[in-house]
């Protein structure tokens, strides 16, 4: 990522070469950092960043799960992710918040001091192929007693961490977690949709993490005349479905062209997943006025 010129940190637009984080830190060694991922588009009205204020809302949540208390406002923040976009002169990018805890050996980060760093570059799509290929992990979800999902807490990704290396060894694109209870869950970084006839089904909150891009392609997804439901889904319950599809603020919209040894119709994008994929794409480049309110433009 040398295409990085300027980060935001500690209230201050400050070269990237400076950015140094003490090997003591607290959240490298326990995980106790909060983060978000966030995308800037391209418009024909400037660049433009989806849904930055309901990410920079999850941040301040996730940062209250670990104790975290900011010195700045969400306003404040929000200022700082365009400035950090205009500073490094991005048409496109993906842009990460993070806040972390700088020095302190011991589980708790009592009087470590707190850091926020904001970093933007410009990055394709996570997967670089129209469909991917998933394996059903041999490792579960997070149990929703043992976190609080909704959180972006560095330390869950362990997990996903963990599937991904097994998808990848194994010959897979990427994984697919179960939940506590054998249910369909999520990928590690992604939620997912299947599709029969006309109801598009994904599996429900309260054991999966609330994805913003999930929530997006819902609301996309109703507006489109099709029905959603949230829904228990079973691993046997795939070979009933027709498409299959993965959404995520990295991944966007991304098809899935088989899972384990069930290939969805041809083994490439289905039609209804290309017409949410557009959508989509047509939602975060601004040429749908409806959803406008959900972009803001660098000025």
């Amino acid at each position: 990522m040398n295409d990085i010129k300027f980060i935001w940190l500690n209230g201050d637009i400050v070269p990237y070469e400076k950015s140094g984080v003490s090997i003591l830190s607290h959240s490298l060694h326990y995980g106790s950092a909060v983060f978000e991922g966030i995308r800037c588009y391209k418009t024909e009205d400037g660049p433009a960043i989806f849904r930055l204020k309901d990410h920079i809302g999850r941040l301040f949540n996730s940062s209250s799960v670990v104790g975290m208390d900011i010195p700045y406002s969400r306003e404040d923040i929000i200022s700082a992710v365009i400035e950090v976009v205009k500073h490094n002169e991005l048409k496109e990018c993906y842009i990460r918040p993070i806040i972390f805890y700088g020095d302190k050996m011991g589980l708790l980060p009592t009087d470590a001091s707190l850091h926020f760093a904001i970093i933007a570059w410009e990055w394709d799509k996570y997967f670089k192929k129209e469909s991917v290929s998933v394996r059903v992990s041999s490792f579960k979800r997070i149990h929703p007693d043992s976190a609080v999902l909704s959180a972006k807490v560095s330390g869950h990704y362990s997990n996903s961490i963990m599937a991904s290396l097994e998808a990848r060894a194994s010959g897979y694109d990427e994984a697919l977690f179960l939940d506590h209870e054998g249910c369909i869950a999520e990928g590690p970084g992604e939620n997912i949709f299947f599709i029969k006839d006309d109801v598009f089904h994904t599996p429900r909150e309260g054991k999966i993490f609330p994805g913003i891009t999930r929530d997006s392609i819902i609301f996309i997804i109703n507006n489109m005349g099709f029905k959603v439901e949230e829904t228990d889904i079973k691993p046997e319950d795939i070979e009933g479905y027709d498409e299959a599809f993965f959404v995520g603020t990295a991944t966007e919209v991304n098809s899935i062209s088989k899972i384990d040894g069930h290939i969805f119709g041809e083994g490439g994008e289905g039609p209804k997943t290309e017409k949410v994929r557009d959508a989509y794409k047509a939602t975060v480049s601004g040429r749908l006025p409806a959803y406008k309110h959900w972009l803001d433009f660098v000025k």
